[in-house]
């Protein structure tokens, strides 16, 4: 039988030592060298949260809001409701936090600002004085911090910056900043680090980064859409922007470089639409992209498209009747159910998870104040 000596002993261990490390080393490189996976939205507890939708009334001047049956998709008006705003709002936001909602007033040239009441969804204006904004302010959007509001300025074609108080909802301006001609719709993207407005005037979208720090935004580029972009919506993984195309009757589809912010096409067939796309939105869980086409009459409906997750590319997914000219399509944050606002109020639908396709639901539509422009929907921790 061989026998082994102390220094034999002492020669094994240290190989066995280095073999350890090796694989150690080995196995680290091949998870730091592993790709870093897509970041998926985070699932939604209905149980924890209350839903509100609000929309915004141009011909009443006021703001209705609803509290959402999160089993039906029913709307149920709040007490209180409608609530006093600005001349003629066009567009409302409500911050990440459910605890703000702001309002672009295209006649008064201002921002109302309201704190939500988590239990009830109703409105309460912030103290002070509206907040001011460019000439025909459209739309107004906040940043995934609840750090920072944007409002697109008709003319003289630019962006107002605000800063958020974090403790009371109040504004405080950045700045504005140049976009192309008749800026009409702005989205944040999911990361909060790029701003995209669709100029309706010069047929592009702006692309901006944001100061982290301060709100303030510096031009990335402008890219081609079609003719009058008229809304813009980024999907929730923050890999593709979409823009409704009023007079070209179609869907621009784009990649975001995740670095700069820029824009590439996304290629293959015109994604076509209805008449006159008026606005666009993307579910949740960014399968499915909605579509509102305003056309007086019957005629008037929403698109609905399935999203391939590698390319970004859309195929139709059916179209679905509305009430007359819808402006305005929202997806609620479960992505059970999509909300349309048109001339007759809301119109509720429940979606397809397999496809996207949509089913009225029972009592729509649901009635809002004179000529509902925007809506939108909130979740609030209970």
């Amino acid at each position: 039988m061989l026998k082994l000596s102390r220094y034999h002993f002492f020669l094994i261990a240290i190989a066995v030592s280095i073999a350890l490390l090796i694989g150690c080393t080995t196995k680290q490189a091949e998870i730091s060298s592993s790709p870093t996976p897509t970041p998926t939205p985070t699932p939604i507890l209905i149980a924890d949260y209350n839903f509100f939708a609000y929309v915004a009334n141009k011909g009443s001047k006021n703001v209705s809001a609803f509290s959402i049956d999160s089993t039906t998709g029913a709307l149920t008006p709040i007490t209180g409701s409608p609530f006093a705003g600005g001349d003629y709002p066009e567009s409302v936001a409500v911050d990440p936090t459910g605890k703000f909602a702001y309002v672009a007033n295209n006649g008064s040239k201002n921002v109302w600002a309201y704190s939500i009441d988590s239990t009830t969804g109703a409105l309460t204006p912030i103290a002070g004085p509206p907040f001011a904004t460019g000439g025909s302010p459209k739309s107004v959007a906040v940043d995934p911090s609840g750090k920072f509001a944007y409002v697109t300025n008709a003319y003289p074609s630019n962006v107002s910056a605000f800063s958020i108080t974090s403790t009371t909802g109040a504004l405080t301006t950045v700045g504005t900043f140049a976009a192309g001609s008749s800026p009409n719709s702005v989205a944040v993207d999911p990361s909060g680090k790029f701003v995209y407005v669709a100029n309706s005037g010069s047929n592009n979208v702006s692309a901006f980064s944001i100061n982290s720090s301060t709100g303030g935004l510096t031009t990335v580029g402008t890219f081609a859409a079609g003719s009058s972009p008229n809304s813009v919506a980024v999907d929730p993984s923050g890999r593709f922007v979409y823009v409704a195309n009023n007079y070209s009757k179609n869907v621009s589809a784009y990649t975001i470089n995740s670095s700069t912010g820029a824009l590439a096409p996304i290629t293959g067939p015109s994604f076509v639409a209805g008449d006159y796309p008026e606005s666009v939105a993307v579910d949740p869980s960014g399968r499915f992209v909605y579509v509102a086409m305003f056309r007086s009459g019957s005629t008037s409906n929403v698109s609905a498209y399935s999203i391939d997750s590698s390319t970004g590319a859309l195929t139709t997914a059916g179209t679905f009747a509305t009430g007359g000219s819808p402006t305005s399509v929202a997806v609620d944050p479960s992505g059970t159910f999509v909300y349309v606002a048109n001339s007759e109020g809301v119109r509720s639908y429940r979606v397809t998870s397999t496809t996207g396709a949509l089913t009225l639901i029972s009592g729509s539509p649901f009635a809002a104040g004179t000529s509902p422009y925007c809506v939108t929907i909130a979740k609030v921790r209970k």
